[in-house]
């Protein structure tokens, strides 16, 4: 086994080379598709080692255990969870057999295919304690490393890795996988995967499947950008084309180690071959890069935020950005109440509006009475991460709270504060670290409220100190400038700007405060405030907890900023200025009407159209907003006011999620979005559907969908299924790994008018194939469409599919054309 340390120095040596594709290999060596492939490759162990010596022959320096699917999940597909260490054991022993001391063996782990909730029902812990089972008995097993890969989500990534840490401190390697718009399934950028898996405690981090070297490269530059650790890349040999009823991978060894050189020019240090590469790739890509020098792995840190599907830079002489203060109930008794109910509406709403108004990070407050913290904390960070993209900062007097948020925030948090104060400040310290989060320093010791600037300078640096002594970075810190109220100590903004410009300086530590602290008690507040923030900028601060809502403190800084010179501030005040504008413009159109005079004019049992306008509506938002907890009410509401149900399905539900699938093709919304959006459709529909006598002829068709033999992934299969019942089709769902036969033998006994077949893997789409040779045989006349994340549209033509779909949303549409 290898320590941390010695792997680092083992990549510090020039280019290390990976193994190539195992699945694609073992197949051409008679492994058939369906089958379980850690079983037989137990029961024909010769074709592994083979396999394996021959690449480690080639130039490889460290080969994947074929324990890709060996978690309990996947093993019980095929009844086979109970021999989950007897499978692990073996195979790593299998590999260690058959390179010996030749080369590195990395205990391999995968995506479960389940959606972790809120999405589906499987939990954060549970997914971590099924991660380290299988850990556990790799670890057991004696492989040097880890490696997570062919990762769509950077939420199920981070389970990995927290779960083998909590098993050892072997090195942990971790690759995703990016869909064509340079992000994966999830909507994470590759910027924002290094900034979170780096900090959680991975030792090289890249891409691997999906795509061939030249298409990766973009993918490995942004990395690059962010990263301070190794990066790896491990590309397929191109994208699968039909020949001759076969799947092929057509980019030769040569083509493949010549563009392999650009992926190491772009910042790639481990490389090495996924999806169709053979022994032939990987020697002739070690013979490419051996005598090349990779770029330099980074000793400057950044200091970045990031949530699962953006980052968020923080640097000394950049932009002045807002923290958003509004989810917090202090001083609210609304949203006092609304949690006490068990309600989180307010704190979507008030989340995505601080984004609308420009806030760069959201902080989350959950103290108030008559709730449990900690678990209304942990609800708070669901619900927030699912409708905005912006990292959180997580705020509790209690570090019980923080942890728990820390523990399943799929990004990289801010903490909401730790203070000099003993055993607290060491246990958020070690927590900061664990989970890798940044912190606000706030400058409070056991001896209380400094009584002097030059006793709260000597606080800050003790808390430095001591982060840096817990493992922390001076990267990893803002400090909290401690904002007095100016009415109680007249020199309390002085005071404050000179910690700014201290920590400025001096330290080169950003800093933040709570910038409505200074007026407290005063008339005018906004004054005071939007006055003291100008000046603060000017003297050095770099971040500060405010309401965004409040246009003139966010007029004035983006005036600072602007004032200041800094990057790109011109263009942002004038984008800040324009939006306020327009939000006064639209203020003025949506004033009410005089009502008139007398009674309404609306005739007694008349069907009132849907309102307008309709994007106004608050069931077409609680649909674009995937509001599933709050569509009920809004739809009983627009009944009571006269709508019929059919027209809240045709003037409101459908547009919205036609707008839906818009904002999704325009990568504003991501899969996640575009889950809850159609969950709250649906949950619409099941209760409108009662009220709606259909008749025969108004019935939409049948459509069948499967993921085909041997497959066993079904996200985006689940989700057409959604999106199509939602328009009101007739759908039958036969779930995943099913033959082509008994697909056909259903949709000619449902007289389905499609057939909607996906395949996420490459060594499974050729079954499409057999469903359409099924279809012929046995004369169904209807429409076959076909998805997946390595199907493309040109396959699709190959195998004489009506169509492809590259999403649900697509799906829809394609039907729709197809059935008119």
């Amino acid at each position: 086994m290898m320590t941390r340390d010695e792997f680092r120095q083992l990549l510090e040596q020039g280019v290390f080379i990976l193994d190539g594709a195992t699945g694609t290999n073992l197949q051409k060596a008679g492994m058939p598709v369906g089958v379980c492939p850690e079983l037989w490759i137990m029961e024909h162990p010769q074709a592994i080692q083979d396999l394996q010596r021959q690449f480690v022959e080639a130039g490889s320096r460290l080969v994947y255990a074929p324990t890709f699917t060996g978690n309990r999940i996947k093993l019980a597909e095929y009844g086979l969870e109970d021999r989950l260490i007897e499978i692990n054991t073996r195979l790593v022993q299998l590999s260690k057999e058959a390179v010996g001391d030749k080369a590195l063996v990395a205990g391999d782990m995968t995506m479960t295919g389940q959606q972790l909730y809120p999405m589906g029902t499987l939990t954060f812990e549970e997914l971590v304690d099924v991660y380290k089972e299988q850990a556990r008995a790799l670890y057991e097993a004696g492989c040097d490393v880890f490696i997570v890969e062919t990762m769509m989500s950077l939420q199920e990534t981070r389970a990995a890795v927290l779960a083998i840490r909590e098993v050892c401190d072997l090195p942990v390697m971790a690759t995703l996988t990016f869909e064509a718009d340079g992000r994966t399934l999830y909507g994470t950028p590759p910027e924002a995967a290094v900034v979170v898996l780096q900090e959680l405690g991975v030792d090289a981090i890249g891409t691997n499947c999906s795509t061939g070297p030249l298409d990766m490269v973009e993918r490995i530059r942004a990395m690059y950008r962010y990263a301070t650790v190794p990066l790896i890349a491990k590309p397929n040999a191109g994208l699968p084309e039909i020949v001759d009823g076969k799947t092929v991978y057509q980019t030769t060894p040569e083509e493949f180690a010549r563009d392999a050189r650009l992926l190491v020019e772009a910042g790639a240090r481990i490389i090495g071959g996924c999806c169709g590469t053979t022994v032939d790739h990987i020697r002739a890509l070690h013979d490419a890069v051996r005598d090349m020098r990779p770029q330099p792995v980074s000793a400057v840190k950044k200091r970045a935020l990031a949530s699962e599907r953006s980052v968020v830079e923080i640097t000394l002489d950049g932009p002045f950005q807002v923290i958003g203060e509004r989810i917090n109930p202090t001083g609210k008794k609304k949203l006092q109440a609304e949690l006490r109910a068990g309600s989180m509406a307010m704190v979507r709403s008030f989340a995505r509006q601080q984004e609308k108004d420009g806030a760069a990070v959201l902080d989350i407050n959950m103290g108030t009475n008559g709730i449990d913290e900690k678990d209304m904390m942990i609800r708070a960070v669901y619900e927030v991460t699912a409708v905005t993209g912006l990292p959180l900062c997580i705020d509790s007097s209690f570090p019980e709270v923080i942890e728990a948020a820390l523990r399943i925030y799929p990004g990289r948090a801010l903490i909401n504060s730790i203070s000099l104060e003993g055993k607290k400040c060491q246990r958020l310290l070690k927590a900061a670290k664990k989970y890798g989060a940044m912190f606000i320093a706030l400058p409070v010791s056991d001896a209380g409220l400094p009584k002097s600037v030059e006793e709260k300078h000597g606080v800050i640096r003790s808390l430095v100190k001591q982060a840096e002594a817990a493992g922390l970075a001076r990267e990893d810190i803002i400090v909290d400038g401690l904002v007095g109220a100016v009415g109680a100590l007249p020199t309390a903004a002085l005071d404050c700007l000179a910690t700014f410009r201290y920590c400025h300086d001096e330290l080169q530590i950003p800093t933040v405060c709570g910038l409505s602290n200074i007026s407290f008690g005063l008339p005018g507040r906004i004054y005071a405030n939007m006055t003291f923030l100008s000046m603060a900028i000017a003297s050095g601060l770099t971040m500060a907890i405010a309401n965004p809502g409040q246009d003139l403190l966010m007029n004035a800084a983006a005036a600072a900023n602007m004032l200041m010179n800094r990057a790109g501030s011109d263009l942002a005040y004038i984008r800040r200025i324009r939006y306020v504008e327009k939000k006064e413009e639209e203020k003025r159109q949506h004033q009410p009407p005089v009502p008139p005079a007398g009674p309404s004019a609306q005739p007694e049992g008349s069907t009132k159209q849907a309102g307008s306008p309709v994007n106004g509506n608050p069931v077409y938002q609680a649909v674009l907003n995937g509001e599933k907890d709050t569509i009920i009410s809004c739809t009983k509401e627009e009944l009571h006011k006269g709508t019929g149900p059919e027209d809240i399905i045709n003037q409101l539900l459908i547009p919205a999620i036609n707008k839906v699938g818009q904002l999704y093709n325009d990568q504003y919304y991501f899969l996640p979005q575009l889950i809850a959006s159609a969950a709250a459709m649906e949950t619409a529909i099941h209760h409108l559907e009662p009220m709606i006598q259909r008749s025969s002829s108004e019935k939409l068709p049948t459509i069948v969908v499967a993921t085909v033999e041997g497959d066993v992934h079904d996200i985006g299969k689940n989700l057409v299924a959604l999106m199509l019942r939602n328009y009101g089709y007739e759908v039958i769902d036969l779930g995943k790994d099913v033959p082509a036969s008994a697909i056909i033998e259903k949709a000619l006994s449902a007289k389905a008018a499609v057939v909607g077949l996906s395949a996420l893997m490459t060594t499974t789409m050729m079954h499409m194939k057999d469903v359409i040779a099924e279809a012929v045989k046995r004369h169904y006349d209807g429409k076959i469409i076909i998805g997946g994340a390595a199907v493309t549209p040109s396959f699709a033509d190959e195998i004489g599919a009506d169509g492809y779909s590259k999403d649900a949303a697509d799906c829809v549409k394609l039907v729709g054309r197809l059935l008119k």
